[in-house]
Formats: C-alpha cells, structure tokens, sequence
C-alpha cells in the first residue's frame, strides 16, 4: 500500500467506495475519519473498528466542512490522506429531471471536492507531505444519454483535479484523480431506482477492491489518472480520437 501516514479524511464513508477504503486503512492501523450524511451507514462502516472515528457531514456546507477538518486534526492529528468519495447519481433525461436535482448533483459531487479542498489541502501542502485523492469517473470523459448532469459533476471533477494537481506539483503532495468506468456499489442503485442506462450493460461493473489498488498503484508512479479496470484507459482514448463512433454505439444501444 503507498499509504505510510496515519490519519485518513474520507468523504463518502457510509458506504461504497468511501466505506470500503475506510475500512482497509483502518484495519492497515491508521486513524480514519469517515465523513458523510448516512449516519446509520457511518455506523456500519465504523462498527467493530475503533479506528474509524465516524461524523455525520454535509459536503456542500462549507462551514461544517471547515469545522470536520479542524475536529479531525484536533482529535486524531494531522491528516496524511484524502479520499473525496462522496456523490449522487441520480438518473434520467436532463429534460425529464427536476429542477433542482441538477445543481444538487453538481453541489455534492463537485461542490463538496471544492470544499474539502479549500480546508484540507493547506494544511498538507504545508506540512510537504500527504495523497489527495479525488474521485471522478469514465462518466468524466466520456458523456452517454440519462447521465448528462452527473456527467457535468464529473467533467468538473476532472478538470478541477487537473488544474489542482499542476498548480501544487512538486509541493510534497501526491495528488491522484480516479475514473473508474460502472463500480458494483450502491451508487449504481440510484440508476435502477431511476433509468437504467443500457449502455451500463456493456460495462460489467468491476469491484471495489480494484479501484482501491489501482490509486495505490497510481500513486507509487506519481501519476494523477487512475483508470481502473481493463479497456477503462483504452476507452478514455477512444473517447479523445473517435467520440461521434462512441455517440452512435450510444444511440444504438438507447434505441433513441
């Protein structure tokens, strides 16, 4: 594992990917503060594990943001590694969406990558050590149809953790941006309580596990994608070179 800290800053830690990556560096004996607004699933995640301190958070309220880190440095020390792991996915025709749910979308998934980054990042940049890890996803480079606002969550992710990584290189922090394509997680729930995009059937969602070792991986290179999954890098080029080839492969399998 390239993580040789001891304290850990996890978004996202009720379930998921949050969960899963708080629950292996705790049991690897770090301190990991899981964050989230699922306080029975932070409960989960943390039971039988001292090690993880669980706190109820809203990622999108700058405030209790700016509060969490300050309560995690004072309470546990100061922090090694970020994982911004929180987000929504909700689904369907950006038509057909509530108002609301769009910005909602983008206020979590890249609102709260924003927050945790104003508050957390300092501190690491100052002390010239520590990972920060964002996660984005495929959906961050390559658009489909019933996805367009968690598409837009994601470009910006993407973007934001580019911009970010060469602002600060050579600063002593390691930075890494994760695009994984379809993970089996709970995330993938919110698309069948929604629309099931059926391009989503020609991506078997890989485990969890993998993406957590392909940051580990990333890194130890010092690079900032991570493409877990095989083909996943392979389809991030095609995206670049052949994208209307993807959009009719897109409308053919959405039969729209």
């Amino acid at each position: 594992m390239a993580f040789t800290g001891k304290v850990a800053f996890i978004t996202g830690g009720g379930s998921g990917m949050g969960r899963l990556a708080a629950q292996k560096l705790a049991d690897a004996g770090a301190s990991v503060a899981a964050l989230d607004v699922d306080t029975q699933g932070l409960e989960e995640t943390a039971k039988d594990r001292p090690g993880i301190l669980p706190l109820t958070l809203d990622v999108t309220d700058p405030a209790a943001v700016e509060e969490a880190v300050k309560r995690v440095e004072q309470d546990l020390g100061a922090i090694d590694r970020v994982y911004n792991a929180a987000a929504i996915m909700p689904t369907g025709l950006l038509l057909d969406q509530e108002l609301a749910t769009i910005p909602r979308i983008m206020d979590i998934n890249y609102g709260g990558i924003v927050n945790v980054t104003k508050f957390a990042l300092p501190g690491m940049l100052g002390r010239g050590r520590g990972d920060f890890v964002n996660f984005a996803s495929m959906a961050g480079w390559a658009p489909v149809l019933y996805l367009g606002a968690y598409n837009a969550s994601k470009f910006a992710v993407v973007a934001f953790s580019e911009v970010l990584y060469h602002e600060n290189r050579d600063r002593g922090v390691r930075f890494a941006c994760v695009c994984p394509p379809p993970v089996a997680t709970p995330l993938l729930d919110q698309a069948r309580d929604n629309v099931w995009p059926k391009i989503f059937d020609q991506l078997p969602p890989i485990e969890p596990d993998a993406v957590l070792k392909a940051i580990e991986k990333t890194l130890e290179s010092k690079s900032l994608w991570v493409f877990p999954g095989r083909g996943t890098k392979l389809g991030w080029i095609l995206r670049r070179w052949i994208p209307e080839t993807l959009w009719k492969n897109v409308h053919k399998t959405e039969g729209r």
